[in-house]
């Protein structure tokens, strides 16, 4: 298996410790990123009201997505209390996906607001942030030696954590193959997997994910209650 410098460690609660240019990370089986020195907890690609941004375009899908997944926020921010929650762009799905939110989901999130830092990295989908929601709307975040950014930037990028790319990990054998949401990482950089109930997910075989790394990344894939590592060479590409 190619591994980041530092080998990765399990923690009892299922997630994995490892290094990213140095910087300790925890990845969670939830698919947030915890860094837990800096009391910081990072999530990407909620696309929050995609379900009913697929409705008006008449492909109806169970319209309880952002629901669910400010749940699961919820249940990060309340397991870990974290002083500061980064939004990692895409967290709405378009530009009116706000004025869509239920009376329910804007309380919601007005709640995970109070007490800590709640800061909005713009994404391709919501360039122009939130309106009216609490918190702050941002182009990217330092936190040394971390730079924090919706979309990858080209070429190897030491200390960049990233969103966007929506990566998944498959995997064959026996007569049949899983696929799950995953990180990847190469110890010098991390891309977060889509936290969104809706959100979709691209193949880490996938060309796009090709310049990104100065040398095979690894996966690591979210399963119930466990983050699993896969190695490069174990990964299959979608058919």
């Amino acid at each position: 298996m190619t591994a980041p410098t530092n080998p990765p460690v399990r923690l009892p609660c299922g997630s994995i410790r490892l290094r990213v240019n140095g910087e300790a990370v925890t990845l969670r089986p939830s698919g947030a990123l915890w860094l837990e020195q800096h009391q910081t907890l990072v999530v990407a690609d909620l696309h929050l009201e995609k379900g009913s941004a697929y409705a008006a375009r008449g492909q109806m899908l169970p319209p309880y997505d952002t629901a669910e997944t400010l749940r699961r926020l919820t249940q990060e921010v309340t397991a870990l209390g974290p002083g500061r929650l980064i939004l990692l762009g895409d967290s709405l799905h378009d530009g009116q996906a706000e004025a869509r939110l239920a009376p329910a989901d804007v309380d919601q999130i007005d709640r995970l607001a109070q007490g800590l830092e709640l800061l909005w990295v713009i994404g391709n989908h919501d360039a122009d942030g939130p309106r009216h929601l609490p918190g702050q709307t941002m182009d990217e975040i330092h936190i040394n030696p971390l730079i924090l950014r919706h979309e990858p930037l080209p070429a190897p990028q030491p200390g960049e954590v990233a969103g966007h790319l929506h990566p998944c990990a498959k995997v064959a054998g026996k007569g049949r193959s899983v696929r799950r949401r995953c990180f990847a990482t190469d110890g010098q950089r991390l891309i977060l997997p889509a936290f969104g109930a809706y959100a979709g997910g691209l193949n880490l075989r996938d060309s796009a994910f090709s310049p990104l790394f100065a040398k095979p990344p690894i996966a690591a894939a979210l399963g119930k209650d466990q983050v699993h590592l896969i190695g490069w060479n174990q990964l299959v590409a979608d058919r």
